[in-house]
């Protein structure tokens, strides 16, 4: 039985962690050595490394910060970045969660900063240790799916097994978040015909058009050279094996990040910035797009991979699905699924999903995953821009 950890917004989550949040690159060493000797307790580093404003990155913060799985926060500002700190402390303030701001300039330095924050860490954690918990259903969970250091293996195997497994969770009423529109051209048609609606069906097209263009401006389509070592010939075979993480379920919304899902069901991520091409590439590295699920509320995240991954996340715990059976092998310490049995007969896709459908559920009730276990907290939060998402988008919450 799953016993989350109840919040003043209604939801619950799977961990309790108190993160340590840096507001510009300049507070990042402080931020790490502040959370270094409570890693152990639950301490998990986030921030944003740029000087300048970005709207995306202050709803990206104030997301995360305030997430289910998250209890408790720590800000930590070098003084004259252009972050609106004191707004991301009553955000946090008004969830009800504890929060400190520490502002290094005004604080006395490197060394005053720490000692204050690990002062505050020290004495907030034992709160967060003894919090009461509640019963949480199966339903109440929004987990995210990801592939990264994919090859052949990824599309035939792990892929297809984690949309069976999405299948199976979308059933039990939780909802999914499938994302990389970049890595889905070729795609959009058989998501539309999936939509709830016509109009969102529509807007599904639009994205995946969107990120097109993107991509072709840049001159880059989303596909690696390890990609193409691992069998990956084309981005046609790529956005097939990243269509398979989808399972079968109608798709009834499109989110941006920071959107949280209204209920149930599939979603599809768009995480293509809008408007003209300003910022390189839309995900510069696996850890931002699950950082973008994580933003909409993900719970955790599966991530399926081929040629192997390593990454974990802060926040909410990822759990690898590898599809190649020697990958599998030389990796295993990192791998929670060997998705690649089904390739050499010793499984089947059903048996799989069923398989990550109930590691899911056991993650949810506390058990740790390979990276977590590892001490993985990766984050990469970076500039973007993104317009609200129209009413076609939401229908469920019309």
């Amino acid at each position: 039985m799953i016993q989350g950890f109840p919040r003043a917004d209604g939801r619950k989550g799977i961990r309790n962690a108190v993160v340590v949040a840096y507001l510009v690159e300049c507070a990042h060493h402080v931020a790490h050595r502040i959370a270094q000797p409570f890693q152990d307790q639950g301490a998990q580093v986030i921030g944003f490394a740029g000087c300048f404003p970005n709207a995306y990155a202050d709803r990206m913060l104030r997301a995360l910060t305030t997430h289910p799985n998250v209890g408790a926060v720590l800000l930590v500002s070098l003084g004259c970045e252009s972050f609106d700190r004191r707004g991301l402390r009553e955000h946090i303030q008004a969830s009800g969660r504890p929060v400190e701001l520490l502002v290094i300039q005004q604080k006395g330095g490197t060394r005053a900063t720490i000692d204050a924050g690990r002062a505050w860490l020290a004495a907030t954690l034992p709160g967060l240790a003894d919090a009461p918990r509640v019963a949480m259903a199966p339903e109440e969970l929004v987990v995210g799916t990801i592939c990264g250091g994919s090859d052949a293996t990824s599309g035939i195997a792990a892929n297809p097994a984690m949309g069976r497994a999405f299948d199976l969770l979308v059933a039990d009423g939780a909802a999914c978040i499938f994302e990389e529109t970049g890595e889905l051209i070729g795609c959009e048609s058989y998501m539309a015909r999936r939509a709830a609606t016509p109009e969102l069906g529509q807007a599904i097209v639009d994205s995946v058009a969107k990120a097109h263009r993107y991509y072709a401006t840049l001159g880059h389509a989303s596909i690696s050279p390890g990609n193409a070592e691992g069998g990956l010939t084309t981005i046609e075979e790529k956005s097939m094996g990243a269509y398979a993480k989808s399972g079968n379920s109608p798709i009834v919304g499109l989110l941006k990040p920071t959107d949280r899902p209204p209920g149930g069901g599939l979603y599809l991520l768009d995480m293509v910035p809008d408007g003209d091409v300003r910022f390189g590439f839309p995900s510069i590295n696996d850890t931002e797009e699950i950082g973008e699920l994580i933003a909409c509320g993900a719970h955790l995240v599966l991530f399926s991979t081929g040629r192997g991954s390593v990454v974990g996340s802060a926040v909410s715990p990822v759990i690898k699905v590898c599809g190649n059976p020697e990958t599998y092998q030389r990796l295993a310490d990192d791998m929670d699924v060997d998705a690649g049995r089904i390739l050499q007969g010793r499984a089947d896709l059903d048996q799989v999903g069923r398989e990550i459908r109930d590691l899911v559920l056991a993650v949810a009730a506390g058990a740790r995953t390979r990276s977590e276990a590892l001490g993985h907290q990766e984050f990469y939060l970076k500039y973007k821009r993104f317009e609200p998402a129209g009413p076609a988008c939401l229908p469920t919450a019309a």
